[in-house]
């Protein structure tokens, strides 16, 4: 499955980028400056560094799955990137102990 995961956090992104890489997923590492999430079955996006709702009006990724990250402290960030149509927003946490199953999840075209 191809993953695209925006990440302005470099740190954060590269873990996540290896634990995705791990589990099989065929997954890129890029910032919101140069997102394009074209192919991509799921685009990842860093709600902390990242406007996620404008970043999505901006690309209008269609045909992609959306997850969000978020701090479990910022509920209205998680409020408004549902709002913007995001599939699926987590916290950090849950991301780094779920991400590679989460985006299993996601991905599968039904």
């Amino acid at each position: 499955m191809k993953v695209v995961a925006v990440f302005d956090d470099l740190l954060l992104g590269s873990n996540v980028l290896g634990m995705l890489n791990a589990a099989g997923h065929d997954a890129q590492l890029t910032n919101a400056a140069n997102a394009d999430p074209t192919g991509a079955d799921v685009m990842i996006v860093d709600l902390q560094s990242t406007d996620g709702p404008a970043l999505v009006q901006r690309l209008k990724p269609e045909g992609v799955k959306l997850l969000g990250v978020y701090s479990h402290v910022d509920a209205e960030t998680k409020t408004r990137a549902e709002a913007a149509g995001f599939d699926l927003v987590v916290p950090r946490s849950r991301m780094a102990r779920e991400g590679a199953s989460l985006v299993d999840r996601l991905g599968r075209r039904d």
